[in-house]
């Protein structure tokens, strides 16, 4: 099937249909087909694949993602099914994102890739400048230190930049989400409903890895929090987002609740490391099999130039994919799209004005006052006191490390289940609960009943930090 391009005459695209008879499944190597096709340019070429048998190979006659224009305010708006328009597909098509379920009355629990200079920061600010335009409560933690997105700063309803401060952001948000729960149980209300008497929340956390990575001080409370927000948030009007990163979702707290919970969310892939895309298959965000074409650095074709050829050094080298991406969460996961261009194609000295557009003017929108008082620390924000707030955090985090220390010489921990995982480690053999619980009131640390000792296991369990080897018998993971 062809096609000619309006406003160029001559041009056409190119749709194939290719398919492998039963019992196979299709695989493509991009590079072949543009070798097969002598088309130097691989951007040209989009595959898309119903994951088995078929295929369409769309062909153009030149990049059709190469230039994307910024968004218009209907692309902003939620729309009757609770999503906006974040870009377009290589035909033309609009990719679109959930904010929200109003099908469920669920928030939206969502994850964002991307290597460095990919466009995450930018595919951010959009979704943040939407969620002011749409009335929704936006909790943001940026992780390095404000810069990541400086124009949310006054747009945002919280803007946290330490690990502290989003310790402290996640706690309140877990807090609002169980005085909600409350709330909502007391009303008979199994689901929510926008404004009706609470706006939508989204907490999201930028440069998720550094929070929840292996050696981070706060990352077993960080994973709790997320994992508890996760699990009590989307009935009652909470939504939470990751942007990281991470090659690997171990770099994500290493929890198989939480991957569980990014598989049911809104998963956008940036340009990507080179062992994310097998972790994303074997962790079930991708079907096993899925195909996706790499996203090169830059749009600009390799050409060849003999040392001989005058003129032949003075090519540039512009990195200019940023915000292409595939929406795993879409129904059409392996469709390459990109976002659309937000703010100055140059960098600036100061605040981007074209961003600051985006959001418009106008005060975020706030919790309600029913949560206030449940929310610690809210009132704090972007104040000298959160700054205290923020050593008294760190304060308790040196003190129970020098615990740690100072419990059989560095090797135990108050943290039950440290101490648990400590018992573990050094035990030659499988232990049952009641085992390691003679154990752990050995260590020298406070006391601990059968039942806490369980539910440490299943909290190590669960985190992948030991197995069970066996009924009632536990090991430390490998």
């Amino acid at each position: 099937m062809t096609s000619t391009v309006p406003g160029i005459p001559g041009s056409r695209i190119i749709e194939l249909r290719a398919q492998v008879p039963p019992g196979q499944v299709l695989t493509y190597d991009l590079a072949a087909l543009a070798s097969a096709f002598e088309i130097d340019d691989p951007g040209r070429i989009a595959v898309e694949t119903d994951g088995l048998r078929t295929a369409l190979i769309t062909i153009y006659p030149a990049n059709p993602l190469g230039i994307m224009p910024p968004p218009s305010k209907a692309d902003m708006l939620m729309d009757e099914h609770g999503r906006i328009v974040v870009g377009r597909y290589h035909n033309g098509r609009p990719a679109r994102r959930r904010l929200f379920d109003p099908r469920t009355g669920s928030a939206v629990r969502a994850l964002t890739f991307g290597t460095t200079g990919s466009g995450k920061s930018r595919t951010v600010q959009y979704v943040l400048a939407a969620e002011k335009l749409n009335g929704i409560v936006s909790w943001y933690g940026d992780l390095k230190g404000g810069q990541s997105a400086p124009e949310a700063r006054g747009n945002v309803d919280w803007l946290a930049t330490s690990q502290e401060e989003v310790i402290l952001m996640l706690r309140a948000a877990v807090a609002v989400g169980q005085a909600r729960q409350a709330r909502y149980a007391a009303m008979g209300r199994n689901a929510f409903v926008i404004g009706d008497p609470d706006p939508l929340i989204s907490v999201r956390v930028d440069e998720a890895n550094r929070l929840l990575e292996k050696g981070a001080p706060y990352r077993e409370e960080a994973t709790y929090l997320v994992k508890e927000l996760g699990r009590t948030g989307r009935s009652v009007g909470i939504g939470e987002e990751l942007d990281a990163q991470a090659s690997h979702l171990e770099e994500l707290g290493g929890s198989d609740t939480l991957r569980g919970m990014l598989k049911e969310g809104e998963v956008t892939l940036l340009r990507w490391s080179s062992t994310m895309m097998k972790q994303l298959v074997s962790d079930g965000l991708l079907p096993p099999g899925t195909q996706l074409m790499p996203i090169p650095k830059s749009l600009k074709p390799r050409i060849l130039r003999s040392q001989f050829e005058p003129g032949g050094d003075d090519d540039e080298d512009v990195c200019d994919t940023q915000g292409s991406a595939y929406l795993l969460s879409s129904p059409h996961p392996t469709s390459l799209m990109r976002h659309w261009r937000i703010g100055s194609i140059l960098p600036m000295p100061g605040l981007d004005p074209e961003i600051l557009a985006l959001y418009g003017p106008g005060d975020p929108a706030r919790i309600e006052e029913a949560s206030m008082e449940a929310a610690l620390a809210y009132d704090l924000r972007g104040t000298e006191a959160m700054a205290l707030a923020c050593e008294v955090v760190k304060e308790q985090y040196v003190k129970a490390k020098a615990q740690i220390q100072a419990v059989k010489g560095g090797r135990g921990a108050v943290l039950l289940a440290d101490r648990v995982r400590t018992v573990l480690a050094e035990a030659d053999d499988p232990m049952a609960p009641e085992e390691i619980l003679v154990l752990v009131l050995a260590d020298g640390g406070p006391d601990a009943k059968i039942g806490s000792v369980r539910n440490a296991l299943g909290v190590l369990a669960e985190a992948g930090d030991v197995v069970r080897v066996a009924r009632g018998l536990y090991a430390i993971a490998s």
